[in-house]
């Protein structure tokens, strides 16, 4: 392996064939990271900077495959963006038993089997790391317009493994930090809802998608920032 390639940044996005997730693997390889790109159905990358891996980050035999598979392929693991998530608006009483299944298989097991994984890789190298989740505005700062008791049992559930995992791995120079999103525009939201959504936020707009990328890019730059909860949100979290 070359000197150059040795000092490569590597990075994981979950989540990673539209959206936010597609944001953050155009901005890490602009940075010069080699990037592990999963999701369910995304498609082989022309770019050899990129490994694409499908499969359900529910599954931990998707975890294991995308780390090994990474690790392979470039040699460490120094990033991981837990970006791949569901949200269900929905009045508490009218979740259904799938919906439940489904938000817990994608929040909740999609977070731990990869992290911990991707935290393996990165204890064996020793060379540090970090780990970004995204979660949302909603688990600090409810909103009686956007019912989302099953966002805020398992995003925040995120928010406090951060904050758990950033004082267990400190002095092994890993660290774990949240960005807390408003409501980003991304194919997720038709776009005769913006003029509502956009309303949610006291800034009068939404978010676009390089507002996560960037909060992302920080933090990943910001050695002494850990256990982070960093709000991109139009102010949400502060008021209304």
């Amino acid at each position: 392996m070359s000197n150059s390639n040795r000092q490569q940044k590597v990075a994981i996005v979950t989540g990673a064939s539209q959206g936010i997730g597609a944001g953050l693997v155009k901005a890490l390889r602009e940075q010069g990271y080699g990037v592990i790109a999963t999701s369910r159905s995304i498609q082989p990358s022309a770019d050899p900077g990129v490994l694409a891996i499908a499969g359900d980050i529910g599954s931990p035999e998707t975890a294991r495959r995308v780390v090994e598979e990474g690790v392979a392929r470039f040699g460490r693991v120094d990033l991981l963006v837990n970006n791949a998530g569901i949200f269900i608006a929905k009045p508490f009483t009218q979740y259904t038993a799938e919906d439940f299944a489904a938000k817990i298989a994608t929040n909740v097991a999609g977070f731990f089997h990869i992290t911990q994984a991707a935290v393996a890789a990165m204890e064996r190298a020793g060379n540090g790391g970090h780990v970004v989740s995204i979660s949302t505005s909603l688990v600090d700062h409810a909103n009686s317009n956007v019912p989302s008791a099953l966002a805020s049992l398992t995003k925040g559930g995120l928010n406090a493994a951060t904050k758990s995992l950033a004082i267990e791995y400190a002095a092994r120079n890993i660290r774990f930090n949240i960005v807390s999103p408003g409501i980003i525009k991304t194919p997720m939201h038709a776009p005769e809802t913006h003029g509502v959504l956009a309303s949610l936020h006291p800034v009068g707009r939404m978010g676009e998608i390089d507002d996560i990328v960037n909060a992302v890019l920080y933090l990943d730059g910001a050695n002494f920032v850990t256990g982070e909860i960093l709000h991109v949100d139009g102010g949400q979290s502060a008021g209304h």
